[in-house]
Parts: structure tokens; sequence; C-alpha cells
């Protein structure tokens, strides 16, 4: 099996494009730094500036880093991110992209993760898939989900849609490692009805049995089902609540595994998360983003049948 270190100049090379006159900054936790250590010394051995910040577990995903981490973020030309709890819609990593940074960011990132999976697909593949997809995001105006005869709208209507394609070469192009997602934040107070959550969630993991979430004017309302009590958060101010994003998994090798890394890039599934949307064109600042993965959904895109069952009908 190749090792640690061998993977993570793979991925530095062709994800990242790093080269050797940048700096490479690596943030992690206590949880993940073995992997982090693995990116650090494959930053040396590229030959670049390679730094390491290690960092206490953030009590839950969307929680920014400490003020010493964000400092040395906007002087990196590029950022990896393997972390317990996520990064990715931050004000940190939102401002080091601005100023031109290339980041990836892993939250619950496993060795098990760098082996198979996700990370094993063709990217070129993935991107083409994930940027039709994201055009078709932003010309609509209203998004459908059907599950199990319940009915989700969500109002998309002047947002745009994100790629995560997983190949982030541009400056201040930034997603998830691995990748494989089109999505988008819906309007605040434009998402109304009820879905079933099947595959996993954050705070949860993988479902055993299905939630129910009912949400009237962007607002979580109420989800239940097993394992809610991890979830408590959702309601303890009205933001934490609203419905932040839609997206669409585009990886074909991506495995539901609990970990919503890899099962929200799992193709054919959709997934709508709770929290902080402000990294992507929303507007809502919360203490979180919680992601639910939605299985074999049917989703329509302004009446459009986009997937059915779980199967694509285009973009395939």
């Amino acid at each position: 099996m190749i090792g640690l270190i061998e993977i993570a100049k793979n991925v530095l090379l062709d994800c990242m494009n790093l080269k050797k006159e940048e700096t490479l900054l690596v943030i992690t936790d206590t949880l993940k730094y073995h992997i982090g250590e693995a990116f650090y010394e494959a930053g040396l051995e590229l030959g670049c500036e390679s730094l390491l910040m290690a960092m206490r577990v953030r009590s839950v995903s969307g929680e920014e880093p400490p003020a010493a981490v964000a400092k040395a973020m906007l002087e990196a030309d590029v950022i990896v991110c393997p972390t317990e709890e996520s990064l990715t819609h931050t004000d940190a990593k939102i401002a080091a992209a601005a100023r031109g940074a290339r980041i990836g960011t892993m939250p619950g990132i496993t060795e098990e993760m760098f082996t198979q999976g996700a990370i094993t697909a063709d990217f070129k593949e993935v991107e083409r898939r994930t940027l039709v997809l994201t055009e078709m995001l932003s010309k609509a105006d209203e998004a459908v989900i059907e599950k199990d005869g319940l009915v989700m709208k969500l109002n998309l209507r002047g947002r745009k849609g994100v790629a995560s394609t997983g190949v982030y070469k541009e400056a201040g192009a930034s997603g998830n490692l691995p990748s494989g997602e089109a999505y988008i934040a819906p309007m605040e107070d434009g998402v109304s009805g009820e879905t079933v959550i099947d595959g996993s969630m954050v705070g949860i993991g993988t479902l055993r049995t299905p939630l129910k979430a009912v949400v009237q004017n962007g607002q979580l309302q109420c989800i239940e089902g097993e394992g809610t009590e991890n979830l408590e958060i959702l309601f303890e101010k009205p933001q934490n609540g609203i419905v932040a994003e839609l997206g669409i998994g585009t990886n074909e090798k991506a495995l539901l595994c609990g970990n919503t890394l890899e099962d929200e890039k799992v193709y054919g599934t959709v997934h709508i998360a709770f929290g902080t949307n402000t990294s992507f064109g929303g507007e809502n600042k919360a203490d979180c983003h919680m992601d639910g993965i939605i299985l074999k959904p049917t989703l329509y895109l302004d009446g459009q049948l986009v997937i059915r069952e779980g199967e694509f009908v285009l973009c395939q």
C-alpha cells in the first residue's frame, strides 16, 4: 500500500498544483495530526516552504480556528486542512481564499479514505459532471426534492451554484478533498416542506433509521428520529436551523461511510445542510454547518427531472 506521504504528495500535485516556490500551510488538530504531518512531510519533499499548525479539535463544524491560525492562512499560497470538524464554511477560510490561497478542506478524513472511495475517482469526469450540474443550479429558480412521498421546495432565485470538483489550481479556488459535488445556498426564507434524511447526518454518522425533517420558510421546525439528541445545536438559536445548502453528489467512487466529507459526494445523492452559508453566497452566519444525506432522491430543477430515485436522468 502506498504510504501516507506519497499519497499526500499526489494530492498536493494533482489537486492543488503545489509549486516549489510556494508556501504550504497544513492546518490539523489532535485527532488528525498524523495525516497533517504526512502533508507537512510531503510538502518538504516537494521542495516548498511547508508549515504545520495543530490546534485543539473544534467543538462543531463551522467553528472558527484560533486567531493565530486564521492570520497564518492569509499568508499561505496553498492550504490543506485535515481536521476532525470542518473549516470549510468559516470566515478564516473565506478571507484566505479572497487573498488568493488555494484551499482543500478535509473534515473527518481517515487513512482508509486515502486509499479507497472518492479519492480514487477519475477527477476529469467528476469535474465535467460537477460543472454541468453547477450551471444548472445557477440557472434554476426552484429545486424540488421528493423522497418517500415527502416534498421539499427550495427557492434558488438569484443564487449561484458552486462547483467542488476536487481540483483547485486557480488562485482563490477552494473546496473539499476528496470532492465531487455541485451545491448552492437557497434563499434563507425560501425553503419549505418535509424530507427524509436516510444516509448520514453530521453529529450522528451513518443512519440506522431515517430522520424526518420539517422546514417552514427556511427554518427547521423539527427533526425526528434516532440520535436527534445530538442535533440540539440546530435549535439553540434561529440561525443554526436555517437551511443553508442544497448539494448534489457527483463522485461515482464515493462510498457511504458515515463521514460527511465522503458521504455528500456519493453519486446520485442530494444533501441539505443547516447553519452557515456565508462562504458560498448565502447570508446566514451560524454556530454550525451540518449536512444530512438523502439516498435515492428524486430531484427537479425548474420542473426538469434531474435525478430519479438516485439515478441521473440528465448529466450521467
